[in-house]
């Protein structure tokens, strides 16, 4: 009887979202700032700042101008919120938009019975030059930004376009958090620390952040393969994550 009561008690839990993190410590870098960015790279639950393990990635890199250059090699392990993560230090040598990007690797969640495989990025803009803001990295999927992600105020609407190989996807289900660092805000109820929203017809969606801060948007679909767990078949989450920074209205 204990164990169909705890198991009812689990199911009536809403799930905690995971999102990978890419946070720099600057989205818009100015010149007297300085010419490198540091970014801390975990898997977590963001709004409880519970980290997860995070494997090093299959693929780490930054888009400038088009190109694109792996980072892999220089990720330093590091402990984000209590668990594995990695740090990186980036020059950045040229004015213009630089997109960091994560492909990591498959995740198993038992909680779910499925893999999930979070393709992740952020976008940093270098000395006063936004050029490069709507780049689309042609990830497997990805979130491709309609609105600048920087340089929003608190309560501006950020909008993305979702894609899955290269295609939007109506309807698409988009999970909403924000990064509660030291923990500065409560929610009123457990289903308001991950919202959920819809893209519409053309995989597109829109939000308005209330406040200031990180603010994570995973775009979820399921991939048409599945990976083998213990002898069975199992479904692969792929989410399309990006990070977006609203500046506090001065």
């Amino acid at each position: 009887m204990f164990r169909l009561a705890l198991l009812l008690l689990l199911a009536a839990t809403p799930a905690a979202a995971h999102y990978g993190m890419i946070i720099p410590s600057d989205p818009m870098l100015a010149q007297e700032e300085g010419r490198s960015v540091d970014l801390t790279i975990s898997f977590s639950h963001p709004f409880e700042e519970d980290g997860m393990i995070l494997e090093r990635p299959e693929a780490f890199t930054v888009t400038h101008d088009g190109e694109t250059a792996g980072l892999l090699g220089d990720l330093s392990e590091a402990t984000v919120m209590d668990e594995p993560g990695y740090t990186l230090t980036h020059e950045l040598e040229r004015p213009g938009t630089h997109v960091f990007a994560m492909t990591p690797v498959p995740y198993w969640e038992p909680a779910e019975d499925a893999f999930i495989q979070h393709f992740t990025k952020t976008y940093v803009s270098a000395y006063g030059d936004d050029e490069g803001w709507d780049a689309e990295l042609g990830l497997r999927t990805e979130i491709v930004p309609l609105s600048k992600p920087f340089g929003l105020w608190a309560g501006n609407v950020f909008q993305g376009i979702v894609h899955l190989e290269g295609d939007p996807v109506p309807y698409a289900e988009v999970e909403v958090e924000f990064y509660n660092v030291g923990q500065q805000t409560s929610a009123p109820s457990e289903l308001m620390i991950t919202q959920t929203i819809k893209a519409d017809a053309d995989g597109v969606f829109t939000y308005a952040a209330p406040s200031a801060g990180w603010w994570g948007f995973a775009a979820l679909n399921t991939a048409p393969e599945t990976m083998d767990q213990d002898g069975e078949a199992k479904a692969v989450e792929l989410g399309a994550v990006i990070w977006v920074h609203f500046e506090a209205w001065q």
